[in-house]
């Protein structure tokens, strides 16, 4: 079955970079959008990023554009989230999710992804 597994959270200071990363398998075609959501304690569930299929196209939220970059390895079935210059309100534990649907068009709202992680932790102190 389709499995993704997130890695790379952890404990950061305020200002530092950190790379996650989300292992795509189970998949029999490269054609999907991997989102990334995060979601901290008491809120809901964020878009963050997301990319199409060959990594062409790619959309952001406000808060984390000119500071992460999705990214993705096709044959590696893996996508990245890099985080650049992390901020405190940044902490939160982080999903990537997978959405065959429109493979062409990044989607942002997790009703539109079909398989999820089971996320990965970032703290930010300050």
């Amino acid at each position: 079955q389709v499995q993704l597994v997130e890695s790379g959270g952890g404990l950061v200071q305020a200002g530092s970079s950190l790379r996650i990363s989300c292992a795509v398998s189970g998949v029999t075609s490269i054609h999907y959008v991997v989102g990334w959501f995060r979601q901290a304690p008491g809120k809901e569930r964020e878009f963050v990023a997301a990319v199409n299929w060959n990594g062409w196209n790619t959309a952001y939220a406000d808060s984390v554009r000119g500071r992460f970059t999705i990214s993705r390895d096709n044959s590696k079935n893996t996508a990245y989230l890099r985080m650049n210059s992390l901020r405190p309100e940044d902490a939160a534990v982080y999903f990537c999710a997978i959405d065959f649907r429109r493979p062409a068009v990044p989607s942002t709202r997790p009703r539109e992804f079909n398989y999820w992680g089971q996320g990965t932790q970032v703290t930010v102190s300050s």
